[in-house]
């Protein structure tokens, strides 16, 4: 299985979206993605301001991507296909976003609901839930070196 991954270019803001709204959990139709201001405008606008989002492929098949967001430094989205999920493509897609924001923040941060799958995943990863937020998510963050001032785990 060859498994390659690249930073997104404009001609895959359509797989971003296919992929984004064909993931089971989390799941979002385009609709409620334009509410939210997660157009393909807003996605190309990322794209040309920074390589910030970086597309998986499986045997030429864009199969899942991630997303740092440059201002917050947060990882904004990490989503894969179903059928693609349990290959490694999560793991190395994070660690792209994760290296990308760690050039420029000792400690980045991200959001999930504790009941998720994603949370689980995360955790593994190193992730630490330091704050449960009012809507039911949990933000948890992640430290290059060891921070003084990193908030403590609310586990």
């Amino acid at each position: 299985m060859q498994i390659s991954l690249r930073v997104a270019q404009f001609d895959d803001i359509d797989s971003i979206f296919d992929i984004r709204t064909r993931v089971k959990e989390n799941h979002l139709s385009r609709e409620q993605l334009t509410g939210m201001g997660i157009t393909p405008d807003a996605i190309r606008e990322a794209i040309a301001q920074a390589p910030c989002i970086w597309i998986a492929e499986v045997e030429g098949v864009r199969a899942g991507f991630s997303m740092a967001d440059l201002q917050e430094g947060c990882v904004f989205a990490a989503f894969v296909l179903p059928e693609y999920e349990g290959r490694g493509l999560g793991r190395q897609l994070m660690d792209k976003a994760q290296t990308f924001l760690f050039e420029r923040y000792p400690t980045i941060w991200l959001e999930t609901a504790e009941a998720s799958r994603a949370y689980g995943f995360y955790r593994a990863l190193g992730w630490t839930p330091v704050e449960r937020l009012p809507e039911g998510d949990i933000r948890l963050e992640k430290s290059l070196i060891a921070d003084p001032n990193a908030r403590p785990s609310i586990e």
